[in-house]
């Protein structure tokens, strides 16, 4: 497994693929040096008038709701209609999912574009399925990925997507199989848009990778060793952020299955 998750970082570092983000104003900058740091191409686009030709043109669509208006809303639900229809992979970040009606609001009308990948924190996931009542603390999460399981097999089940909890365990579920990998560190937490740099990531994989599930995986154990590494050279957060997007761009086929710790069942 180690070998083949391997394959597809250097797949993408080969594809390139262009991920299209609809993202928050705090991690633009983060997200795309992170993605290119990995090999891929970003581009951040939300004007309603080229909406549709970027989704066309790129490889994948993420959707990140974490600095949320309503014509950042309507850039969405155009992006995610749009993908949808010619069944271009996009990912969901639900950022502060249950913080407000009007995030639940959006949210539930960019499930009915059936997104490829859910992901985000278990607090986040267990609001979106609205099987639970949770607090949510702004985008931190104040349940544990275990917590979110029901919740994310019921997004499976209904959406018929993949759910990556993230968490101290990523936990990535879909209909048949699933992933629970132990990599990262918690000085991760410290930074800000480091799960918004996953969603990235795992749009980057899933554009490029036909295994949408293994992809997700991919993409989150490479975030997760490279932050795991990176923090053996940091002395706090600030130097973290750098030396991770460092780590990402440079990271060994050594580093990568020696660090590797990953389920599948």
């Amino acid at each position: 497994m180690e070998k083949t998750l391997w394959q597809q970082v250097q797949l993408v570092r080969q594809k390139s693929p262009l991920v299209h983000n609809i993202t928050n104003y705090v991690v633009m900058n983060n997200t795309a040096n992170a993605l290119l740091a990995a090999g891929a191409s970003p581009i951040m686009a939300h004007a309603h008038s080229e909406i549709k030709e970027m989704v066309n043109i790129a490889h994948s669509l993420v959707i990140n709701i974490g600095t949320l208006d309503e014509y950042w809303a309507e850039s969405m639900f155009i992006a995610a209609e749009t993908a949808n229809t010619i069944h271009k992979p996009w990912v969901l970040d639900p950022v502060g999912a249950g913080a407000t009606s009007f995030r639940d609001q959006i949210l539930h009308q960019l499930l009915q574009f059936h997104p490829t990948v859910i992901r985000g924190n278990a607090s986040e996931i267990i609001a979106l399925s609205k099987t639970n009542k949770t607090i949510t603390k702004g985008v931190d999460s104040t349940a544990e990925s275990n917590d979110a399981v029901d919740a994310a097999q019921m997004l499976v089940n209904q959406y018929n997507t993949i759910v990556c909890i993230s968490g101290e365990t990523d936990i990535i579920l879909s209909k048949n199989q699933s992933f629970h990998i132990r990599n990262g560190h918690p000085l991760m937490t410290k930074v800000t848009g480091l799960g918004c740099s996953a969603s990235a990531l795992t749009g980057a994989f899933i554009g490029t990778i036909e295994d949408k599930v293994s992809g997700t995986a991919a993409a989150m154990s490479l975030l997760g060793i490279a932050g795991e590494l990176a923090v053996r050279e940091s002395k706090g957060p600030g130097s973290l952020q750098v030396n991770l997007i460092d780590k990402l761009y440079n990271i060994t086929e050594e580093e990568f299955t020696s660090h590797l710790k990953i389920e599948r069942s």
